[in-house]
């Protein structure tokens, strides 16, 4: 059988504690679940980084991704104007300095 090509759509969101930070991660899920059929929630990732002044720093993470049903190079600049816009959202939506979204090509079995 031949593989399917498909772009899929990461979102790397350092945890807070607090209610706002919950709804904004429930809303990266619902839009996913509603724009694609699903997500995929992985809780409690460790992020870490180096600060300006070359100090460890490190975050716990929460990583939400989609597969899309879009062929990644035939949409490419449609997925881009999407995660543009998805991180635009979250840059707004929180104090912190930077959101990492990720697309990536990937090949499933159909």
């Amino acid at each position: 059988m031949p593989l399917s090509r498909r772009a899929r759509i990461e979102v790397y969101l350092a945890v807070e504690n607090s209610a706002a930070y919950r709804r904004l991660r429930d809303a990266i899920e619902s839009e996913f679940l509603n724009t694609f059929g699903g997500c995929t929630i992985i809780r409690g990732a460790k992020g870490l980084y180096l600060s300006p002044e070359g100090t460890l720093d490190a975050d716990d993470v929460d990583l939400v991704y989609a597969d899309t049903p879009f062929e990644f190079v035939q949409n490419a600049e449609s997925i881009t104007k999407y995660c543009d816009d998805l991180r635009s959202f979250l840059l707004k939506a929180t104090s912190e300095q930077s959101i990492l979204v990720v697309v990536h090509e990937l090949y499933h079995s159909v």
